[in-house]
């Protein structure tokens, strides 16, 4: 498979977003490329890393009104318990399922990157919200409700009853 490099594709337009997640993606680079010997404390610069990432992309979605039962959130989670179980895996021995769970990260990465951090940092941009500082300039901006779901309409529980009922009409 081959290693995911960073591209145009996933700039951001959010420079800090974007510098951290172009070091995510040398990191994997490092990992995909490494030697047995180097794998795992490769593997663990990468979790620690990416546990750094997103706890800052979802404390920047608490500070804005997404709430933090969100699917981003959620999928943030999930990721890192999977990374983690890379890391006890590595340790019993199974370099396989560490190589393997990198290269699902090369795959999923991008996708992540293009439609939920791509709404976030819409988000974030649209309220005026500076990640360096924590600050809102526009607070008016903010959503007057927190923000289930995914963000979207398309997402979000209380539209997915009304989307299931037209989808059967």
């Amino acid at each position: 498979m081959p290693t995911l490099e960073w591209s145009d594709t996933l700039a951001l337009g959010l420079p800090v977003m974007d510098d951290t997640h172009h070091e995510f993606v040398d990191l994997l680079a490092k990992v995909v490329s490494a030697p047995d010997a180097d794998l795992l404390p490769l593997w663990r610069d990468l979790v620690s890393h990416t546990d750094e990432h997103f706890a800052r992309e979802d404390r920047w979605m608490k500070d804005t009104g997404f709430s933090s039962t969100n699917c981003h959130t959620t999928q943030h989670q999930v990721v890192l318990q999977v990374m983690r179980e890379g890391d006890k895996r590595g340790t019993a021995g199974d370099l396989a399922v560490v190589r393997q769970m990198a290269d699902e990260l090369g795959t999923w990465f991008p996708m992540h990157a293009q439609a939920m951090d791509a709404a976030l940092a819409l988000h974030l941009r649209g309220v005026g919200y500076d990640p360096l500082t924590g600050q809102v300039n526009m607070p008016q901006a903010l959503p007057t409700e927190t923000i289930h779901g995914c963000g979207g309409s398309t997402c979000s529980p209380a539209e997915a009853p009304a989307q299931e009922e037209a989808s059967l009409a």
